[in-house]
């Protein structure tokens, strides 16, 4: 459990300096389900689906992603809001990687917890 704390822990960190970098609020709705969304796209079809359970092939997976994600901009793009720059996408793609990093540590801490030595 230390592991999986670490990656949060850090991942907390270098969120806030992104955040800062890029001058975004991270507690306005908008960026809350869009950093959320990302964040468990990334948990679940990327750090369980691909990395850890080898289930869904990584083509797919990547091409699985890029539709949730452009469905997000497009549901956007509806409502006015604008959410496509440079620093969005970064934003997005750390939120992508952090989510697949804590879903594959997580599975994998709970692998070695199961194990009888």
């Amino acid at each position: 459990m230390r592991l999986i704390s670490a990656v949060v822990i850090v991942g907390i960190v270098l969120l806030y300096f992104v955040d800062s970098a890029f001058k975004f609020n991270t507690f306005e709705p908008e960026m809350l389900i869009h950093s959320g969304l990302r964040f468990f796209i990334g948990f679940l079809i990327l750090g369980v689906g691909v990395f850890y359970a080898h289930k869904i092939k990584l083509r797919y997976a990547l091409a699985l992603v890029f539709i949730l994600a452009l469905a997000d901009d497009i549901w956007d793009y509806t409502r006015d809001v604008n959410s496509f720059s440079f620093e969005f996408a970064l934003h997005g793609l750390y939120m992508l990687s952090w989510g697949a990093l804590t879903g594959y540590v997580l599975m994998r801490q709970r692998l070695d917890r199961r194990r009888p030595e």
